[in-house]
């Protein structure tokens, strides 16, 4: 990660979407306009405007302005245009109490007009396809960060840039290998708002293995995994199951408690727990990776994978448990592998970083 010091704090960005990444991280240095539908406060004097019909002039000005190092942008699901879109946000609670946000979803459309900076795409979605309607951005932009990026990358225009699965023909063409090239993986990492309630010392172990998460509704590996779960429990493992869900404290609180965290993959497969298990002196126990990911988790040096096949989480988890004074290495490793790069400052300075071609130490690559 990039210090503090270094070229980066004399950079001015521009920030397009729900959620502040790089605002967060470089507040006085980005001008940021909100996508999210609910945002209702806007501040002008601190760089934060929700995107309108009114703000269409400043952000028009804000992406041409000549000293503009870069701009960010997270990509909506829908064009604005788009028919389930719309129902979408008519449909909305907002809508019915008088506030319907008919242009929140236009953010991105900005970057079709002539801009003064590289563009970085930031897409934490969790499908492992880039809908047809964003192919504007992917060509506007020098780099697209991906967070569910398949680990064969042409599968990104699976039923969107090809009808079926990108056949030799399709990836041979130079548009898409143009495209291709681009591509980049991000992780979720450690929620923002939450990091300052993470525990800050080892607590003393009192379970084996512990999981809180959503069962029905989510990926099918965790009805599977669970049912090895229940079995594991009536042979003796420590087995701690939330039966609802946690506030933060007391989620990681029984996280630091336990050995092993379940992190099984739900609608995508990064998700917090990978990075907030960890963070919490707990190793995660992962269903093998269906994706390419950025500094990811280590097996066996900073996390447990296991074969999604029938008994593989179960030859995980007791293999594991045999060795606890392995598992307090593998959990101090693990922690200081996440507070070193997927933090939310550390993604940031990743994202500008990769982006503008610049290396460890602020030099241009």
């Amino acid at each position: 990660m990039i210090g503090s010091g270094d070229v980066l704090s004399s950079l001015r960005f521009v920030e397009i979407g729900p959620t502040p990444i790089l605002k967060s991280v470089f507040p006085s240095q980005t001008e940021y306009f909100s996508t999210f539908i609910e945002a209702e406060r806007e501040d002008g004097l601190q760089g934060e405007r929700l995107v309108s019909f009114g703000a269409a002039v400043p952000m028009l000005r804000a992406l041409r302005h000549g000293d503009l190092a870069l701009i960010a942008c997270q990509p909506t699901f829908f064009s604005p245009w788009n028919l389930r879109a719309l129902i979408r946000l008519v449909s909305h609670r907002r809508a019915f109490r008088g506030h319907l946000s008919l242009t929140r979803w236009l953010g991105p459309q900005f970057l079709r007009f002539p801009v003064s900076a590289p563009i970085a795409i930031l897409d934490y979605e969790d499908i492992p396809i880039i809908n047809r309607s964003n192919f504007f951005l992917l060509d506007r932009c020098r780099s697209y960060f991906k967070r569910e990026l398949p680990i064969d990358r042409w599968r990104v225009f699976l039923k969107t840039g090809h009808a079926n699965l990108p056949t030799p023909r399709f990836r041979r063409l130079q548009r898409y290998q143009r495209r291709l090239a681009k591509l980049e993986p991000l992780s979720l990492g450690l929620p923002m708002l939450q990091q300052s309630l993470l525990p800050e010392r080892p607590m003393e172990k009192a379970v084996d293995i512990f999981f809180s998460g959503r069962i029905d509704g989510s990926s099918s590996i965790r009805s599977r995994g669970l049912a090895e779960l229940c079995a594991l429990h009536g042979n003796g493992i420590r087995v701690d199951l939330a039966d609802r869900p946690l506030p933060s404290h007391e989620y990681y609180r029984r996280c630091a408690r336990a050995w092993l965290v379940w992190s099984p993959e739900g609608l995508g497969w990064d998700c917090f727990r990978h990075y907030e298990a960890p963070a919490c002196w707990s190793v995660p126990v992962m269903n093998q990776p269906t994706i390419e990911r950025y500094r990811p988790l280590i097996g066996g040096k900073h996390a447990i994978y296991y074969d999604p096949e029938p008994g593989g989480l179960t030859r995980a988890v007791v293999s594991a448990l045999e060795d606890k004074p392995r598992l307090a290495q593998i959990a101090q490793a693990a922690r200081d592998h996440v507070l070193a790069h997927h933090t939310r400052m550390a993604i940031a300075h990743y994202i500008v970083s990769k982006t503008l071609g610049y290396d460890n130490s602020g030099m241009t690559t």
